[in-house]
């Protein structure tokens, strides 16, 4: 079952030129691999020479290409082709029946006390406790478990095996052994927020743990208790961060980062794979981080000496300069 070229621009607009009327789409596909049924789209202008050689039925191309693709067949122009792109896959999934159903799987279990939005999906071998609230057109996939008191809004996607609400890593030392320090918080997660799967939040300790709206989470990544993410930020797989760091509005955290506790990020900051983030960052700006493994003791002699490498530079060369514009004595 495909979709008509019109109905695709009908439902997500752009120009349609160069196409036949009642033009069939049977797929989507990458420009090298999509056949004469499917649809495909160029946004890296470093694949412009595979769109000579596609032989894709339309493709999705900004208007700086619209003569260039039109040259080789049909074309939707539009501004941001990824979002255009974005968005058609979105609509194909509904069309094609891929959308969860709302409703809860017969295997899942659900709390007496807990709220499910009579819209949301819940789906095989789910756990909702008690007092947990699920927001409208909310899809939790297999195997997610939502602990007591947790909220999540509304139109969030949970990938199987997430886990909400587990006890933060809380203990107090004492005699040489641990003792646990009750999480008596929860977990907020606002609207449009999405979480991989095995993705952790752990509950918080007093106050709660809060994934603001829109924020992106990969797979694999484990946010500790009373951790606040901003509104809108994404955080590649594996990433990591520590009990009651702040992180801002608009971050992107990169694969395998780390960030440690009681931190605070700004917004608009962009960590990159395997930084770690040792302290608070009060600036908009991209950071970079990654220092081999020593003894400890040597490792932070050798980070110190690290941060003072650029004024050691510039005092060689001022000292190099020195030299070379400096007449050495005659001999007498």
């Amino acid at each position: 079952m495909g979709l008509l070229l019109t109905d695709i621009v009908d439902a997500l607009g752009g120009s349609l030129e160069g196409a036949a009327p009642g033009l069939r789409i049977e797929g989507i596909a990458p420009l090298d691999s999509a056949g004469p049924a499917e649809l495909s789209f160029l946004n890296n202008q470093r694949y412009q020479a595979q769109l000579a050689q596609s032989r894709a039925a339309c493709v999705i191309v900004a208007p700086a290409l619209r003569a260039q693709a039109l040259e080789r067949g049909a074309a939707i122009v539009t501004d941001e082709p990824y979002l255009y792109f974005a968005r058609l896959t979105q609509l194909w999934a509904r069309a094609q029946g891929q959308a969860a159903q709302p409703g809860i799987h017969p295997s899942a279990v659900v709390h007496p006390d807990a709220q499910v939005d009579a819209s949301a999906s819940i789906g095989p071998l789910c756990v909702v406790e008690q007092g947990a609230v699920i927001g409208a057109q909310t899809v939790l996939a297999s195997r997610v478990s939502v602990g007591a008191r947790c909220r999540i809004g509304a139109r969030c996607i949970i990938h199987p095996g997430v886990v909400i609400g587990a006890d933060g890593f809380g203990f107090a030392p004492h005699q040489g052994e641990w003792v646990k320090i009750a999480q008596l918080g929860a977990v907020r997660i606002g609207d449009d927020v999405e979480i991989g799967a095995n993705t952790c939040i752990d509950r918080g300790a007093l106050d709660d743990t809060v994934i603001e709206d829109g924020v992106k989470l990969d797979n694999l990544i484990q946010i500790a208790h009373n951790v606040h993410i901003g509104r809108h930020t994404a955080m590649a797989g594996c990433s990591a961060v520590a009990g009651s760091t702040h992180i801002g509005a608009h971050c992107q955290i990169a694969g395998a980062a780390s960030i440690i506790g009681h931190l605070r990020i700004a917004d608009h900051v962009h960590v990159s794979t395997n930084t770690v983030v040792t302290h608070s960052i009060n600036r908009p700006g991209h950071y970079t981080g990654v220092f081999p493994m020593d003894d400890n003791a040597q490792w932070e002699k050798n980070a110190a000496t690290l941060r003072q490498l650029y004024r050691l530079r510039e005092r060689v060369k001022a000292l190099e300069h020195l030299c070379k514009n400096t007449t050495p004595p005659r001999p007498q």
